[in-house]
């Protein structure tokens, strides 16, 4: 999509600080982070939201995102104190950017609910 934010990140197009990346997702660092660690986990394909997702993306770029999000822990050694993994949908779910994407925020003690 010409005018998706994420999409422009995907390409190089805007500029942002990539943690990880293979053939199918990249993860970088959110600009207004809510946590120590607050990371973006998204597919390199433009899928809109969760319910837009493919029996194709199911088995291929869904297991690639949770791959990316268990190396990302790690890395970021969140993934012993815990995490949150947080993906909105919709405008009642709080989606912003019309791209799936999850959260991966850790860094502090998280409370729940979150708002």
């Amino acid at each position: 999509m010409s005018d998706c934010i994420f999409c422009k990140i995907i390409k190089g197009e805007i500029p942002s600080e990539l943690v990880y990346e293979n053939e199918h997702v990249v993860g970088f660092k959110d600009i207004n982070p809510e946590a120590p660690i607050h990371l973006l986990i998204v597919p390199k394909k433009h899928i809109s939201s969760t319910m837009d997702i493919t029996d194709n993306d199911k088995n291929i770029i869904i297991p690639e995102i949770f791959a990316g999000i268990q190396q990302l822990a790690k890395e970021f050694n969140i993934e012993q104190d815990g995490f949150r993994v947080v993906n909105n949908c919709g405008n009642y779910g709080g989606q912003t950017v019309g791209h799936l994407h999850f959260h991966l925020l850790g860094g502090r003690e998280l409370q729940w609910p979150p708002g």
